[in-house]
This record gives C-alpha cells, structure tokens and sequence, in this order.
C-alpha cells in the first residue's frame, strides 16, 4: 500500500466509526469488516452515494446489491416478511444469511440497489464492527464485496486497500473476517417454497432444518441477487480444479492430507470452516508471480464445501 491508502486505512474504534457514519451519511464511501468478507459501504437511500459503489467496483448495473441493517425490525421495515423470513430471522439474524423479499411500497432503498426489481436482498450482519456503524448511521447501509467486480473478495483491509487504492474514502480495520465467504442468499418471496440463489457462510443443512427442503434457481436473464454470474470471485490468474498434483509454473492450493506438496492448504485437518475462513487470502496470496496459474485440490461438496465450491467454479469459469 501506498503512504495515501495507509491514511485511509483506520482501526475500528468508536472515533473512528462515528467518523464512518458521518462519510456515509454525507454520500461517501466505507469499507468495513462483516463476519463474512469486507463490504464496501454507501447510503442505500441515495441514488448518488450508490452509484458510487458501482462506479468504484466497475460493477454491471444490473447485478443488485444488498441492503445491510442493525436488526430485523429494521429489515422488514423495508420489505414485506412472512412465516418463513420470519422463522430464518429469528433463528440466523445477526449472522452470514441475506433474505430477498418483496421491497415495501414505501421503502427509501435506491432502485439503484435492486438494479430496477421489485423484490431487495436484505441482511443483518453480526461483525460488531457492522453493528456498531449501522446503528451509527441509522439507515440502510448498501454493501457489496469491497473489490473489483468479480475479483476475489477481501478478508481484510490490506485487501480492500490493495484492490481499490483511493476510490474509498474510509477503510475501518477490524482485523480478519472470520468466515471468510460471503453470506448465504435465499429467496423467501414463496414461503413455502424458499430457493437457495447462492450458498455462502451459513451451511444448506441448518436452513433446511427450519424451512425444509430447499429449491434450486430457475434460469434468469439477469442476476436477482449478488453471486449469481458465471465468472466471478476470481484471482488474475486462471484456476484448475480438482488438483492431485502440480503442472508445470502452477501454485498448488491443497486441502486435508493432499497434495502432500502444496503450496498452501485450506485446511491440513479438513476442516471446512478453517478452509473457508482461509479461501480468499490463500488464493489472493499464490495469485502472483512466479506462479502462471492456481491448482487447487478437491474440496468435498458438503457443510461450507458447497460455498468453497461455488465460489472456485466461479474463479475457474472462462471470463467474459
């Protein structure tokens, strides 16, 4: 980082996070700690302060963002809930999952943020870092991923720094995320058939133990929430999946016992949430020379494995 991004970059006290609500509150941009990955933050009630998001992400318009508030009372304020939203706010809220509901007649969101769609991802985060400036800004606060779009998402806030230099007027340093990919994303607006448009940090199994099976996405034209493009959370370099061993100029990015000459390993014991915490990073340092490319070894479809997975298919799909 630069002696300038260094300026940017403050550790998340109160000072510091009554002066981020005052940036948001003023149409500015903020980067701060979730649980799951670094967010960059702008007030979703204004049209101007989101367009900044997308401007500094060189992000698709049509790709929606989600609204982040302090508490459930306040997310339903701005969209329409039902048995089931209710039942998975009470159980998962503060945590790493984000409900797309119908948007309220009345609800300030920018259109901007829903990319012009009549329903709005909503989530309430439990960082303390989170909680502690949306209750200081006292609005819904938009939060995409703090980096370039599609690129891989940052787990700190040298990462954000790194990725978006001085496109950000405030980074809060609240350390390292500790889930480490980005919330789980479930369609409720049919209680009683909820459709899982992106797994993330809170595992299929545990939703399923409270509203039941869960259904898969129909095929869109568009993206109706975050996480859904074919190519995205992707290192510079291109990705191979399912690695038992080492091509010639790749990195090897292990997991458990194998490769037994890895470069990195997610998790040497096998543990998803070690791997998951550690996925962004891991991949963002071997992302470099001399290495020309990332391997990386099977991760098993299950727990967190589905969002490893979804999001190293993503890494690996041919850009656009």
């Amino acid at each position: 980082m630069t002696a300038n991004e260094f300026t940017r970059v403050v550790p998340a006290d109160p000072v510091a996070i009554a002066r981020a609500a005052e940036v948001l509150r003023a149409g500015g941009l903020v980067a701060f700690p979730t649980e799951t990955v670094y967010g960059l933050g702008a007030d979703a009630t204004s049209d101007a302060a989101v367009a900044r998001i997308f401007a500094a992400k060189e992000r698709p318009r049509f790709n929606p963002l989600i609204a982040h508030v302090a508490d459930a009372g306040q997310a339903f304020r701005l969209v329409a809930d039902n048995p089931a939203a209710q039942a998975l706010a009470a159980r998962f809220w503060p945590g790493p999952l984000t409900l797309l509901l119908p948007r309220r007649p009345d609800c300030p969101v920018s259109l901007l943020v829903t990319a012009g769609l009549d329903t709005l991802a909503v989530r309430v985060p439990a960082a303390p870092v989170a909680q502690a400036l949306l209750r200081a800004v006292e609005r819904p606060v938009a939060a995409p991923s703090a980096n370039p779009s599609g690129r891989l998402s940052p787990t700190t806030a040298a990462h954000v720094a790194e990725a978006l230099g001085d496109q950000v007027d405030l980074i809060l340093d609240g350390g390292p995320c500790p889930v480490g990919v980005e919330s789980t994303i479930l369609d409720v607006t049919d209680p009683g058939c909820p459709v899982l448009l992106r797994p993330g940090g809170l595992a299929r199994a545990a939703i399923e133990a409270v509203v039941g099976p869960l259904a898969a996405p129909a095929a869109a034209a568009a993206p109706t929430a975050p996480g859904q493009l074919r190519s995205h959370y992707a290192p510079a370099r291109p990705v191979r999946l399912g690695a038992t061993e080492r091509r010639p100029g790749e990195a090897l990015l292990g997991f458990g016992p194998v490769p037994a000459d890895a470069d990195l390993n997610l998790s040497p014991t096998g543990d998803l949430v070690e791997a998951a915490a550690n996925l962004f990073a891991m991949l963002r340092t071997l992302d470099r020379p001399p290495f020309a490319a990332i391997a990386v070894a099977p991760v098993p479809e299950e727990g967190l494995g589905e969002a490893i997975n979804d999001r190293l298919r993503r890494a690996a799909a041919p850009r656009d």
